[in-house]
């Protein structure tokens, strides 16, 4: 005869593997931090499309904005650990924000369990088409010699693209005049005209402004040169690799969620990262499908938040 406790942690495990198995009783929501219509947004859809496609589950797909994505990611943290309230996860915003905020809005590390990584998407740093700065030395050394230092336009102040110039400002001892425009757009407009001397922003939003010669690339964030301006190095090559942010962006459920849940949807969202749908909205939109196991990701996000947490102080952004 089985022990009680015995039979009890049968059944557990089966209940367990029973609910992974049947998503299919309620919608899966996956919440985005971000307004609709940019490349975060865009990536979650495509990867919803294609696992309901896949598997007769409903996915949704639900913008909640607010706070940089402190907003979505506390819903999600606050969620029943189920794996049917997911978040998607912007790499370095999800290590910076708590950073910034007393008490952190949410715990990075300890409040989520992580599902897969989705995509990886590429930062340029781009000058006006008549900068005399052809490489990033040239800009470093401009930089140096100018009261104050040139000025770096980001998309707002503790973005991806801040965070990566300013690592880049920190370890190389340049000066820099930051100025910070509400989203990307906007700091493109001065950055092609010749307002601000140069800016960091997603491939894709640069390739038109290369392509007509108004904008050129010095150098790149990502794991290999772009087909398309195959001169232009990447930070690696520029040795530079130290002050990289994460370029990553995944999926998490709540900390607790089951790991046989946690195992179907990492299975099922990798398979949908082989959906030549998906590979070619993310291509068109200047991402690269990525995929992880959960542990990888874990492990990528405790190593940007310990990096997060000092470049934050250092800033001056941390609130006490």
């Amino acid at each position: 005869m089985k022990s009680p406790c015995l039979v009890a942690a049968m059944l557990l495990a089966c209940a367990s593997v029973v609910h992974a198995q049947d998503f299919s009783a309620r919608p899966i929501t996956i919440m985005v931090g971000v307004a609709p219509g940019g490349v975060t947004d865009l990536a979650t859809r495509a990867y919803a499309n294609a696992v309901s496609k896949n598997t007769g589950w409903k996915v949704v797909v639900e913008n909640r904005t607010g706070a940089g994505g402190a907003v979505a990611a506390k819903a999600v943290e606050t969620a029943a650990p189920d794996g049917h309230t997911l978040l998607t996860v912007v790499g370095a915003q999800f290590a910076s924000i708590p950073a910034m905020q007393s008490p952190p809005p949410f715990d990075p590390v300890r409040g989520f369990q992580p599902i897969t990584l989705t995509f990886r998407l590429a930062q340029l740093l781009a000058v006006p088409a008549d900068s005399p700065a052809n490489t990033i030395a040239d800009l470093l050394a401009l930089a140096k010699k100018k009261d104050g230092g040139l000025s770096f336009g980001t998309p707002g102040a503790g973005s991806p693209a801040h965070l990566l110039g300013a690592k880049i400002a920190l370890a190389t001892g340049t000066p820099m005049q930051y100025v910070h425009y509400r989203g990307g757009p906007p700091m493109i407009a001065d950055l092609v005209t010749g307002r601000i001397d140069f800016g960091m922003l997603s491939y894709i939003a640069a390739k038109p402004h290369i392509d007509d010669k108004k904008l050129k690339g010095l150098v790149i964030d990502s794991e290999t040169r772009i087909a398309h301006i195959p001169d232009v190095p990447t930070l690696i090559e520029a040795g530079l690799a130290k002050e990289r942010v994460a370029n990553w962006f995944g999926l998490a459920a709540p900390a607790g969620t089951p790991d046989a849940v946690v195992k179907k949807l990492n299975a099922e969202f990798v398979r949908a990262s082989k959906d030549p749908d998906v590979i070619r909205q993310l291509e068109s939109a200047g991402a690269q499908v990525a995929t992880s196991t959960p542990a990888e990701m874990a492990q990528l996000v405790k190593e940007e938040v310990a990096a997060m947490t000092p470049l934050i102080k250092a800033l001056g952004m941390a609130k006490e």
